[in-house]
């Protein structure tokens, strides 16, 4: 069974905007999410910025006992599912929830609380540790939470593959519907990293930026960058088999036609230098849309300003496309909101979409001088009204985990 899968729903949590609606507006002006750190004490930590959810109150969406119960992550996912089911339309009360699952990975899970926790234990005072310490940690509580709140009984994971988790469960969850294991899938990623652990921890390993000066700290494929910015938040997209959608009157926002998923088998934290396996993914979702290369009309990079990241990733675009590649515009969307980690895939997937509906390719900020090893057609600030029918996004992950998903315009043909 080969079915077609579309998107009728969109949530997101991010350091651009509280939702979907805000978060693109604000991706089309190139503003910038990344500022000085307020949930942890700078003056305790080495990196003193992050691109954070701001002016986020749980209790305005969830029940203020049931908030106290969760992790920010799981209350990041259960608020980007609300507005993704609102979005959608879905009345879930008539639609058999049997064929209604969820994908929803993290890359890290409860930091906050294994923070808060184990420092209890440091301290000395253990029998003061949670009771719902386990709960609120483990990744699965995301899709488990959104599955009970909402009685969703289909299939119900959580992929973990570090930086490309997000675009692996929506990948996941599209191949549940299309060989027909369900009808309706949520599916993406959240993150909510911003502790003085996460920070310290990604710092001890060279992975962020260390300037402190939020306009020059995550600028992609600069020649200048020299590490990522952490962000956190969510995102979660409504998928559907086109059945499903049209027999309820949905309104389709795109289509997902084709997903790649490989490894590089090469380096825990380094992707392969040759780009090979991130090249083989881009090819696998293209060739499961069954299109020609030169049909990709935007590329939205994972380009998380690393040097290391940006110049492989360049090189893979370059290994899929041939001298296509020069032709194909460019953004990284990070370069706003910093680097979510887990959820960075699903929101840059409802990225691609809204360039879809609009046919605008948001800007790459912060892009000055350009490194000579990263050549492509980088859209940089400003924007650029561009006719898009195929909107490609890459994620990789540490792990040599490499995601792309290609969505197309929505069209009946």
């Amino acid at each position: 069974m080969n079915r077609r899968v579309v998107v009728t729903g969109m949530g997101a949590l991010t350091p651009i905007g509280n939702n979907v609606s805000d978060f693109w507006n604000n991706a089309k002006a190139g503003k910038l999410g990344i500022d000085y750190v307020t949930l942890v004490d700078k003056d305790e930590v080495s990196v003193k910025i992050a691109g954070e959810v701001k002016e986020f109150d749980p209790t305005e969406y969830l029940d203020r006992k049931e908030s106290k119960r969760l992790d920010r992550f799981c209350q990041f996912a259960l608020v980007s599912a609300k507005e993704a089911i609102e979005s959608a339309n879905l009345d879930l009360d008539n639609m058999d929830k049997e064929r209604i699952g969820v994908i929803v990975g993290s890359g890290i899970g409860g930091f906050q609380t294994i923070e808060t926790e184990i420092s209890k234990m440091a301290s000395g005072s253990s029998r003061r540790v949670s009771p719902f310490f386990i709960p609120m940690a483990i990744i699965n509580m995301a899709a488990g939470n959104i599955s009970i709140k909402y009685g969703l009984k289909g299939p119900s994971t959580s992929v973990v593959t570090a930086c490309a988790t997000g675009t692996n469960s929506i990948g996941e969850a599209f191949r549940q519907i299309k060989h027909g294991y369900a009808d309706v899938m949520l599916a993406g990623g959240v993150e909510a990293p911003i502790t003085k652990i996460g920070i310290e921890g990604f710092a001890s390993l060279k992975a962020l930026n260390s300037s402190n000066d939020p306009k020059r700290a995550s600028i992609p494929f600069d020649k200048e960058r020299s590490g990522f910015v952490m962000g956190e938040g969510a995102g979660i997209l409504v998928l559907e088999s086109l059945e499903s959608a049209k027999k309820r009157g949905a309104k389709i926002l795109a289509e997902v036609v084709g997903y790649g998923s490989t490894c590089d088998a090469y380096h825990i934290t380094s992707p392969d230098p040759d780009g090979e396996g991130a090249a083989r993914a881009m090819l696998e979702a293209i060739n499961e849309a069954n299109i020609e290369k030169e049909e990709v009309s935007y590329i939205n990079a994972h380009g998380t300003s690393t040097p290391l990241n940006d110049k492989f990733e360049t090189a893979a675009i370059k290994k899929a496309f041939g001298e296509y590649a020069y032709k194909i515009p460019v953004s990284s969307t990070k370069s706003m909101t910093g680097h979510l980690l887990g959820a960075a895939g699903a929101i840059e997937a409802i990225i691609c979409v809204e360039s879809l509906l609009e046919n605008f390719v948001p800007p790459t900020i912060g892009l000055e001088e350009k490194d000579e090893d990263c050549d492509l057609d980088y859209v940089i600030t400003g924007g650029r009204d561009e006719e898009v029918n195929y909107a490609l996004t890459n994620s990789l992950g540490f792990g040599g985990h490499n995601a792309t998903l290609l969505f197309k315009k929505w069209s009946e043909n």
